[in-house]
């Protein structure tokens, strides 16, 4: 893991915030020397911040965890199947991906978007990783979880001790896909784990596909598509995840670089008409593109 853990943000570290963080302690190191980013750190943004039209933002450059942008960021709310970013980085800790996962029935009763495998099947847990982060499949993330703790519970534990870890003060998760449960997260918090996601190499590599052919183990091929318009439409994005349920609205945690600068912008609670622009100006905004 590439963060070494949590710094206090230096002083200014916070320009153009529309609402503060009052826990600067909570943000996150550099990450370490042969991470995947150069230490290149963004400048901080000459025009004033685009106005929110959304419920929560967080803009933050991954490479020292530096909040450039902040709305509603500290605000408790549901953030869906962004939260998968955090399932991810539990899988990852477990440090089988080779592994060979046994689908069971029980995998299959987390709709409604499902890659519905056949029970007594096997994948390569680095395969269902990458289906469940460009598909967003509810039914791929419990069984990872399942297999990884040995029940979803215990992964569930996992999460919410990886999000401590994280500095995630606000976080509590109730499962590992984002379902509608007694769970909730802020976009300070996402954003944070969106930086540990973003210097994941194996992560980094999921969250970047627009699309690829998922092969099931009847050799039947399955096209996956990214649920990230975005990334499927400017060169410079580089992915993260979406999320949606009637509870969060539109979520986006999404990340671009140009020039090995780098920035994550984190929305939550937008509309489907609303959230790709919400999120692409902000990334246009730190990212100074025209």
């Amino acid at each position: 893991m590439p963060y070494r853990g949590p710094v206090v943000a230096p002083s200014g570290a916070m320009p153009h915030t529309a609402s503060p963080i009052p826990h600067a302690a909570r943000t996150i190191a550099p990450p370490s020397a042969g991470s995947l980013n150069p230490a290149r750190p963004l400048a901080t943004p000459t025009t004033p911040a685009p106005k929110p039209n959304c419920a929560a933002v967080c803009v933050i450059d991954p490479n020292n965890g530096r909040i450039l942008y902040a709305h509603n960021a500290n605000t408790r709310r549901q953030v869906a199947s962004t939260q998968k970013i955090i399932t991810a980085l539990c899988v990852c800790d477990a440090k089988d991906l080779n592994k060979m996962v046994t689908i069971r029935p029980s995998d299959n009763l987390a709709p409604p978007i499902r890659l519905n495998l056949k029970p007594g099947t096997q994948y390569r847990k680095i395969d269902l990783l990458r289906a469940m982060l460009t598909g967003s499949f509810n039914d791929v993330a419990v069984t990872l979880a399942r297999d990884t703790a040995g029940s979803v519970d215990a992964f569930v534990a996992r999460m919410n001790a990886r999000a401590r870890r994280m500095h995630m003060y606000d976080t509590h998760f109730a499962n590992p896909n984002g379902l509608p449960a007694e769970q909730y997260s802020t976009a300070h918090d996402m954003a944070l784990a969106a930086c540990y996601a973003y210097n994941n190499r194996i992560i980094r590599s999921c969250i970047n596909i627009p699309e690829y052919d998922f092969r099931k183990a009847d050799g039947s091929v399955r096209r996956i598509r990214s649920t990230n318009r975005l990334l499927r439409s400017y060169p410079w994005v580089q992915g993260m995840k979406t999320g949606y349920t009637n509870l969060a609205g539109k979520c986006l945690i999404s990340c671009g670089s140009v020039q090995g600068r780098a920035v994550i912008v984190v929305v939550l609670g937008s509309t489907s008409s609303k959230v790709w622009g919400e999120s692409l100006k902000y990334l246009k905004w730190a990212l100074n593109i025209a």
